[in-house]
């Protein structure tokens, strides 16, 4: 859930919180947690790097520590035993104009292209899955796991027919909307409320395409009205690749318990978010962003900054949380909506899809050297290792196969 205002993307922790209750692991059981994931195949469901991968400076090869721009490098995938996931092409939402709509499928393509030409360029570190067994021999072959994801569906509003060259070229999760509604379907944080109801005419089609191809529908962004008609129309199983819970923080991005049982009633899966604004609220004021508007500007805007510059907005934003505090999410914030969603649903129908890259992090899990404090806190927990298997990618991947099991003839 990449976003290019940064007063919502910077709701991360960049400094020391307002108040916190850190929780502490031994080296003992962080060093058994990361043994856990390296055995196991560990899947973030959203991952918005690839909006740096034509970024001046940015090499996925190289560590970019200290860096408001980057969370997900190589060598911080192999420190924290992450094997890959979902690789987003991600979409601002744009005023619905056509100019809008061919800038739109413009931009989906380039970040397309972004992917594909990372991979030829790093063959011997990263792959391309297309099903879950690829997934499982990427692992075994020692490189990392790229599966294509589409966040925001508006690149398919000029020709939606593009859905299949999507696919051909990778395509395997598809969400219909973002911030603002789009020619598909409301999103849950729509300003100006719903406009469709639900799905458009065009989302009920776009969705069906997909379906028929085997593309896994992520329901995440869109609004409950959204939700309450994919549980009704999808003959497989869906997700939510990066959402909490809507009993810990009322927030509409999150899904409340109804939802979430109907979900898992439905095999779905939700992938459990670590973006700030979703797990607490922060308590940012007029004045905060306005300073937070003024510091993009300064260092030419989100799309504008270089790698470099990533580094003196961290401090940046380290400043701006000495001068206007507010209130950081933690690991115990991230936990008390994963803990409760466990608690509905149980580890069969739960995952992680932090966003990285998008408005990800915590005060404590800044990037994704840090994943193995969740499988310490899972293990606490008491959960084995095949639960532990699910939540880490086995069930995401389970829908999946659904999915590609009814598209095939």
């Amino acid at each position: 859930m990449i976003l290019r205002r940064l007063p919502l993307l910077l709701a991360l922790a960049l400094s020391t919180p307002l108040s916190v209750h850190a929780i502490d692991f031994s080296p003992a059981e962080l060093q058994r947690a990361k043994s856990l994931q390296q055995r196991l195949l560990t899947l973030d469901s959203h991952l918005d790097t690839p909006a740096n991968f034509a970024r001046d400076g940015f090499d996925i090869d190289n560590r970019h520590d200290h860096n408001a721009l980057s969370q997900v490098d190589y060598p911080r995938m192999v420190e924290g035993a992450l094997d890959g996931g979902f690789w987003a092409i991600y979409t601002g939402q744009g005023d619905r104009s056509a100019a809008a709509h061919q800038r739109d499928r413009d931009a989906g393509l380039q970040r397309l292209l972004d992917i594909r030409t990372m991979l030829a360029a790093n063959g011997d570190r990263f792959a391309l899955a297309l099903t879950p067994a690829d997934a499982v021999r990427i692992k075994a072959g020692g490189k990392r796991v790229v599966f294509i994801s589409m966040e925001n569906a508006s690149p398919l509003v000029a020709d939606p027919s593009l859905l299949g060259f999507y696919h051909q070229a990778g395509l395997r999760m598809l969400s219909t909307v973002h911030f603002a509604t789009n020619e598909f379907a409301d999103s849950a944080t729509n300003p100006k409320g719903p406009e469709w109801n639900g799905l458009s005419p065009a989302g009920r089609a776009l969705v069906n395409e997909a379906v028929k191809r085997g593309i896994v529908i992520d329901q995440s962004h869109a609004s409950d009205a959204v939700f309450d008609q994919l549980i009704a129309m999808m003959p497989v199983p869906f997700v939510l690749s990066h959402s909490s819970a809507r009993a810990i923080h009322d927030h509409p991005r999150n899904l409340d318990d109804a939802r979430l049982r109907q979900l898992a009633k439905a095999d779905g899966v939700i992938q459990v978010n670590a973006y700030g604004g979703y797990l607490v609220d922060p308590g940012k004021s007029p004045e905060r962003k306005d300073a937070e508007d003024a510091l993009s500007k300064r260092l030419g805007g989100w799309e504008g900054m270089s790698i470099a510059q990533g580094e003196e907005l961290q401090r940046g934003e380290e400043a701006l949380d000495r001068q206007y505090p507010v209130r950081h999410a933690s690991l115990d914030d991230f936990f008390a909506h994963m803990g409760h969603i466990l608690d509905v649903v149980g580890p069969e129908h739960v995952g992680i899809g932090l966003d990285w890259d998008g408005g990800g992090g915590l005060t404590d899990l800044r990037d994704v050297s840090q994943l193995p404090k969740i499988t310490a806190w899972l293990l606490r927990r008491g959960y084995d290792e095949k639960q532990i298997a699910g939540i880490w990618g086995g069930n995401l991947l389970r829908v999946m196969q659904q999915a590609q099991d009814y598209a095939r003839p």
